[in-house]
């Protein structure tokens, strides 16, 4: 009973990893370039182009936010990771009245906010607007 007790708990906890990260594989969030120095992820990026790459891993949730809205991604630069940050996640249709309009799904968006105190890059991809907050270096 016990060994059958443990395979089920084993395949229910393989079912629910698949299920949580089904919704948002991984892949291209797109290019991106960032005229300024930035920090992500305790990492500098400095300006340039960067690929931007949605793990598929879920960061731990916000009080309040539901399991799937955080996301790892990561900053790529000449075929190689050089920084890794969080990104929260809407879908399409939760987009709030006051954030900026839609952009091109090839095209991550680079927007400045709060007297330039964060850089918000934002894309989307199948159906989900992906918000990712740097704060920029001091100068």
């Amino acid at each position: 009973m016990t060994r059958t007790t443990t395979f089920a708990v084993t395949i229910a906890g393989m079912l629910a990893v698949t299920v949580v990260s089904a919704h948002h594989a991984p892949g291209s969030l797109g290019t991106v370039r960032i005229a300024e120095p930035v920090m992500a992820g305790g990492t500098t990026l400095e300006p340039g182009v960067y690929e931007i790459r949605d793990t598929g891993e879920h960061r731990t949730a916000l009080p309040g936010q539901s399991a799937e809205s955080m996301v790892w991604v990561e900053f790529i630069a000449n075929g190689k990771v050089v920084a890794r940050d969080g990104a929260e996640i809407l879908s399409a249709s939760d987009q709030t009245v006051g954030t900026a309009g839609r952009t091109s799904p090839a095209r991550p968006r680079v927007d400045r906010l709060k007297d330039n105190e964060f850089v918000r890059i934002s894309t989307y991809r199948d159906g989900s607007r992906y918000l990712i907050y740097l704060r920029p270096m001091q100068r």
